[in-house]
């Protein structure tokens, strides 16, 4: 029999019911107690009609009724939609049409939302209320909803049920939904464990969204150990080490930017955070300034890299905490992101996909448990990113004799800001719909902070003029603020190859001029 997603919940209930299985705000609860509305919740989500093979998404930011949620959704063999909480209400409509999803869980944050989803929605039939205070009109509220059904049993999805549809940037401007199986979630968190110098700790503190694969890996790995998960709605430094302190916090997962903001923050000495062992980050390598201070703030502290993508189902390649020592540093491998997990299997290839020689750069390949299903209802592009089971990333890289990988570039026209993906296409077609705009690109510029920055060349129409704020002001209509250019330059022209394309290698080459690689 394949294990599903539920396993990791039926098998603490088992083995320790009365341990604290999530803290969040003044509410706590034992894994007793989380199986109980789990099972109460899927018992509700099915009488509102929710079956086996049905998308539900989730709009919330982090708690525990959001693990409860995604949970449920397993629970009944549904595919859990999470939802970008930085998005517009536009970029939600589309993928809640694309992806036919029936029924969405929004909490408080979002409620704002609601009006412009349900207007030009043409699939949502339930929308449940999962957050506290006043409850929206028109929709179901989730306390009470458990209160009132009984739990139904689970279905036991696993292996390549689809388990979950999340939505990535896409190449053709128009988000993707990405379909991850039971089997592919599981695989991440499996090779996680296994890569770490120790297991999770007793207590997680789930600080990044756990909309994003990266931090519901995290929730999902201490899950599987059973530990205690705490939840911190939305990353503040103080917030984070005020918990840190309370919950004496032993594990938890942050981008980069994360670090240097608790780093930098001015009530930082303040707090006790020694509990600490175990730190995750991902999104961008580690400046080796901030790797020392975490080292110095921390010194009784792991820090473990992850890399991967939506489409592998999370981080597959870990750079170990032993590296980032002052022992481990002289071996050279900090510029890298680690080597493959167990679950994965990882090569460099040629635009043939024949592996090339050791330190020869081409584009990272990955295969194995993790590998998404495919894109939702997108056959073509599937077909060009998922190859004879190999996922091609889009990354230039190369891989040294011992398997350690070094990104150098990235092949498919992405930014990485802030530990957000942010696709060109995506920003070109919103810049360009502006009035004033005959034509556009967009590429990514270095940023100190952020690693990259969304950078805009635009091309006026005769007689036109535009300013900078104007224009993001324009993007903010149309797309999530993280995808909006924070910088613009007006030229007379863009360069073109004689096939008539945008030359963005051109565009990008004068902002990374002198730098070892062309991303950050």
């Amino acid at each position: 029999m394949a294990i599903g997603m539920t396993q990791a919940l039926h098998r603490a209930v088992q083995q320790f019911a009365d341990r604290t299985a999530t803290v969040s705000g003044n509410r706590r609860q034992t894994y007793r107690q989380l199986h109980e509305r789990v099972g109460k919740l899927a018992g509700a989500l099915r009488a509102l009609g929710v079956n086996r093979g049905d998308r539900v998404a989730i709009l919330a930011l982090n708690s525990d009724r959001y693990l409860e949620c995604f949970l449920a959704g397993f629970w009944l063999g549904a595919a859990v939609q999470p939802a970008n909480t930085r998005w517009s209400a536009a970029e939600h409509v589309y993928s809640f049409n694309d992806g036919q999803t029936s029924l969405l869980l929004v909490d408080e944050a979002f409620t704002s939302l609601l009006p412009a989803i349900r207007a030009e929605s043409k699939t949502l039939r339930e929308v449940v209320f999962m957050g506290d205070g006043a409850q929206p009109d028109g929709t179901r509220h989730y306390e009470t909803l458990i209160a009132t059904h009984e739990a139904v049993p689970d279905v036991n999805a696993s292996g390549a049920d689809v388990a979950g549809l999340f939505y990535t940037g896409g190449t053709t401007g128009f988000p993707k939904g990405v379909m991850l199986s039971h089997e592919g979630l599981i695989g991440p968190v499996l090779g996680a464990l296994t890569m770490m110098d120790r297991g999770m700790g007793d207590v997680t503190l789930n600080a990044a969204p756990v909309f994003h694969l990266a931090g519901a890996m995290q929730m999902f790995m201490q899950l599987s150990n059973g530990g205690t998960e705490v939840m911190l709605p939305s990353f503040t430094p103080e917030g984070l080490m005020e918990l840190v302190q309370r919950e004496r916090v032993t594990d938890t997962l942050l981008i980069p930017t994360m670090i240097q903001m608790v780093l930098d923050h001015p009530k930082f000495a303040e707090y006790d955070m020694s509990s600490l062992r175990t730190m995750i980050y991902g999104g961008s390598p580690i400046a080796e300034t901030i790797l020392d201070r975490a080292t110095q703030a921390w010194p009784q502290m792991g820090l473990m890299q992850g890399y991967g993508m939506t489409e592998t189902s999370g981080a597959v390649t870990f750079l170990q905490p032993y590296y980032h020592s002052a022992d481990g540093r002289k071996l050279a491998k900090l510029r890298s992101c680690g080597r493959a997990c167990p679950t994965i299997l990882v090569k460099i290839v040629d635009d043939q996909g024949v592996e090339v020689p050791r330190g020869t750069v081409g584009e990272i390949a990955m295969a194995g448990m993790s590998t998404m299903l495919g894109y939702w209802n997108k056959p073509a592009e599937t077909a060009a990113t998922l190859k004879n089971g190999w996922v091609h990333s889009g990354d230039g890289a190369y891989m040294d004799d011992e398997g350690f990988i070094f990104i150098v570039d990235r092949m498919k026209d992405m930014i990485v800001s802030g530990g957000e993906n942010v696709y060109s296409a995506e920003v070109e077609n919103a810049v360009a719909k502006h009035a004033a705009v005959a034509s556009c690109a967009v590429v990514g510029i270095p940023h100190e902070r952020w690693g990259e920055q969304v950078h805009a060349i635009v091309v006026l129409k005769a007689g036109q003029s535009l300013t900078e704020d104007e224009l993001i002001a324009h993007c903010r209509t149309l797309i999530a603020n993280y995808k909006c250019p924070r910088s613009v330059e007006v030229r007379d022209a863009l360069p073109l190859s004689g096939a008539g394309k945008i030359l963005k290698a051109e565009l990008r080459a004068p902002f990374w001029k002198g730098a070892a690689r062309g991303v950050n």
